[in-house]
């Protein structure tokens, strides 16, 4: 199987390497576009694909029933990411924005390209999901992750497509001027742009869809891990482990629901408020009560410490 796993790896060390160069130009070019440097979205896209790539490539390994469909996702996949980044960091030295931009011919033509790439890609992601849907595991806990792990990330991957829709006011300006320069934004209820948290960049006095779409993606690493940290316990019974993988899977997609409810009520990450805010809440105090009914599962005693220390 390693044959059909090299583009991915490809793509990864040649992503982490653009990031570099990205980091530097970032440094060196002092432009700002929309309150950003100009070089960190192609940074952060860089990172991120190469974070997927590497992924990707792992669970492609699990896939022993599937060896075409492998190799297909495995080259569409990076190409898909060689072709997003390349025109994400040909918009940045341009000095313009990458998404949702329609302002011209070649912008729009740019945005349109990078759409359709990332609907190939979508493709062969769900085409992966259901292929482990059918595969069978000899190990059970790390095949749910597997599964569940990949149908939220392609959850997460569609937070995407619902960006690109044109807002109220990008549509009552096209009926105006019979013009939309941008069709689509992250941010909801203002314009993209504004203050935002370092590093990420997501509102801070808005609902931002990228927040969602982040979480939902990273279910793809997230679940595994928790397969492989409770394989660790020895002794452990087989439906224990499938029970705690399930359990987190659960808990997971009820964090990237409300993530989502809150983006698309306008309420920033870091200030949640009302419903929204006693659901969170919820969330957290039932989270902690499956991590301490996970732990008794795998056969550790929970003394009233340990309950301390998960909290």
């Amino acid at each position: 199987m390693q044959f059909l796993r090299r583009p991915l790896e490809f793509v990864t060390w040649l992503m982490l390497a653009l990031g570099l160069l990205f980091g530097v130009l970032m440094l060196a070019d002092p432009r700002v576009i929309e309150g950003a440097p100009a070089w960190l979205k192609p940074l952060k896209f860089a990172v991120s694909t190469a974070i997927y790539s590497a992924t990707l490539a792992w669970v492609l390994r699990y896939l022993r029933d599937w060896p075409r469909l492998a190799r297909r996702a495995a080259a569409v996949t990076a190409w898909v990411f060689v072709v997003e980044v390349a025109l994400v960091a040909l918009q940045a030295a341009r000095g313009t924005t990458s998404h949702f931009n329609t302002s011209s011919v070649v912008d729009g033509a740019i945005f349109s390209l990078m759409g359709a790439a990332i609907a190939a890609q979508t493709v062969a992601a769900i085409a992966v999901t259901v292929a482990l849907w059918r595969q069978t595991f000899a190990d059970r806990a790390m095949g749910w992750a597997l599964r569940l792990g990949m149908t939220l990330a392609v959850a997460g991957a569609s937070v995407g497509g619902m960006m690109t829709q044109p807002t109220a006011t990008q549509l009552a300006q096209a009926r105006e001027t019979q013009q939309m320069p941008r069709a689509g934004a992250h941010t909801v209820g203002a314009p993209d742009g504004g203050p935002g948290l370092p590093g990420t960049g997501w509102s801070l006095a808005h609902g931002d869809l990228r927040v969602p779409h982040f979480v939902g993606l990273h279910a793809m690493q997230a679940l595994p891990l928790v397969a492989w940290l409770v394989a660790r316990r020895r002794g452990t019974r087989d439906s224990a482990r499938v029970g705690v993988v399930v359990g987190a899977a659960v808990s997971y997609a009820a964090l990237f629901a409300l993530l989502l409810a809150q983006a698309m009520l306008g309420q920033p990450l870091v200030a949640p408020s009302g419903a929204v805010a006693s659901a969170l809440t919820a969330w957290t105090l039932g989270t902690v009560v499956l991590v301490l009914v996970a732990w008794r599962a795998l056969g550790a005693p929970v003394s009233a410490r340990t309950a301390l220390e998960i909290a």
